[in-house]
């Protein structure tokens, strides 16, 4: 993240579900603000019906607030007439790729939103290779998509958006369905596309391993932003998040237990090889006493 230029603007959002079994409805966000920067990778986490994916679809105006605005790039997703202009620059990937596929052929389903937008058929070329270079798909583009593996499906739907040339990429748990390998691939992806791109990302998530690499964690709990800050500040608040009944890395956890425990730990640890370090060098600390 390398600028401080606002690009979605969140400022006291309400919404709520209409519902035949809860007079009034149910109310699924509640006075949430929060501004995403330019070039920023953002993870969003919550439990099941915390409201992160309401969210998430208010982003290029899928949903509109019922109280409160959101602006993308200064347009106010409320105005109907401003649809095309929004949804140019926030582009959308949900959890199942199979349903953002609509091509038997991978560059044809590539180059599918762009074709629709009229744009002229050299553009389409260079935006179907950009995209699916940035994806690094280039060697399957004449494959059937429903052949690929799901962490290739999701990257060709990843693509599919890309050649629509948005600012900001949107993504709703997309590793929800995949393998570990899956994951693995779309994680690589998305930081390749955020650091080499300077594209923004914003990324519901339910892996906390995949949060823990962002630049930064927003928490949602009950339709509220409870917690928000760097990925090391968030999980260092292990207790706080097991109590709305999310986890926190692994190595986190490990880190937390041995505090617990007594020993020299900090929770501000996040991946295994911070945490080996951190052991060792207890380890030795502890030697070096004992040899004193």
């Amino acid at each position: 993240m390398d600028t401080n230029e606002k690009l979605i603007e969140i400022k006291n959002v309400e919404f709520l579900y209409e519902s035949t079994e809860e007079p009034g409805g149910s109310r699924v966000l509640k006075d949430v603000s929060l501004d995403i920067k330019k070039g920023e990778f953002l993870a969003v986490l919550g439990h099941n019906g915390s409201g992160k994916s309401t969210l998430a679809k208010h982003l290029n105006a899928i949903l509109v607030p019922e109280k409160g605005s959101v602006l993308v790039a200064g347009f106010l997703t409320s105005d109907e007439s401003l649809l095309y202009e929004i949804r140019q620059r926030v582009g959308m990937v949900f959890q199942n790729p199979d349903n953002q596929l609509v091509a038997t052929i991978v560059e044809e389903d590539v180059a599918f939103a762009p074709e629709n937008l009229g744009v002229n058929p050299q553009e389409i070329r260079e935006r179907v290779d950009y995209a699916l270079d940035a994806v690094n798909m280039s060697e399957y583009k004449e494959h059937a998509p429903h052949m690929l593996s799901g962490g290739q499906k999701q990257r060709i739907a990843i693509a599919g958006v890309l050649a629509m040339k948005p600012d900001v990429l949107v993504m709703d748990e997309p590793t929800a369905m995949l393998d570990p390998e899956g994951r693995r691939e779309i994680l690589e992806t998305v930081k390749k596309l955020n650091r080499d791109e300077g594209m923004t990302v914003v990324m519901i998530t339910h892996f906390m391993e995949e949060a823990a690499q962002a630049d930064r964690v927003v928490v949602i709990d009950h339709g509220k932003i409870i917690m928000h800050g760097l990925p090391k500040e968030v999980f260092s608040r292990v207790e706080e998040i097991k109590e709305i009944g999310l986890d926190v890395p692994q190595a986190t956890e490990l880190a937390y237990l041995l505090k617990k425990e007594g020993f020299d730990f900090e929770t501000d640890i996040l991946t295994a090889d911070e945490c080996v370090n951190k052991i060792l060098s207890v380890y030795q600390s502890e030697r070096g006493a004992d040899n004193d």
